[in-house]
């Protein structure tokens, strides 16, 4: 049975969600390529450069991590966050798609999908409050908002169709 197709008025919404999901798609599956370009490298000595580039005091706490953690990188780390990269991406597009299609399974998707990042999200903002963390609850609340709204709207105007008897 194919999906029912949410009332016209949830269109221009529908496709500005998938526009951004394919948009988070694109900068994950970017991010991706970037650490396959990191194998057989010596990623310690590139991190203390950028870290030089910026003028960072390599003792520092931050930097200090930043130098660690690329100096732990092994090229099978590497191929493992590429590949995790790879299937966020897969997914955001898969998600973006079925959007832009307005495909019932991709509003519960992204419902799905959005609601897991809330309580994290709530936590981080509880840690410490910044700008980025407020401006990333809302925006992920609205669009888990707006999907939700979606399937309930999209059941109701179902529902209020008289059944086709043949």
């Amino acid at each position: 049975m194919p999906d029912a197709a949410p009332p016209p008025a949830h269109k221009r919404g529908l496709r500005t969600v998938a526009i951004i999901e394919a948009a988070k798609g694109a900068a994950v599956l970017l991010v991706g390529f970037g650490l396959l370009s990191f194998l057989g490298r010596d990623n310690e000595q590139f991190a203390e450069r950028i870290v030089q580039h910026l003028h960072l005091n390599p003792a520092k706490h931050y930097p200090q991590v930043f130098i660690s953690a690329m100096a732990s990188l092994d090229d099978s780390w590497l191929w493992l966050l590429a590949g995790l990269a790879a299937f966020y991406s897969l997914m955001r597009f898969a998600e973006a798609y079925g959007l832009w299609r307005e495909r019932r399974w991709a509003e519960w998707l992204g419902v799905l999908s959005g609601g897991v990042y809330v309580p994290f999200e709530i936590y981080k903002l509880a840690q410490q409050i910044t700008s980025l963390r407020v401006g990333t609850l809302v925006v992920n609340l609205a669009i888990v908002s707006y999907l939700a709204w979606v399937l309930v709207d999209s059941r109701r105007a179902a529902s209020r169709k008289p059944a086709a008897y043949g």
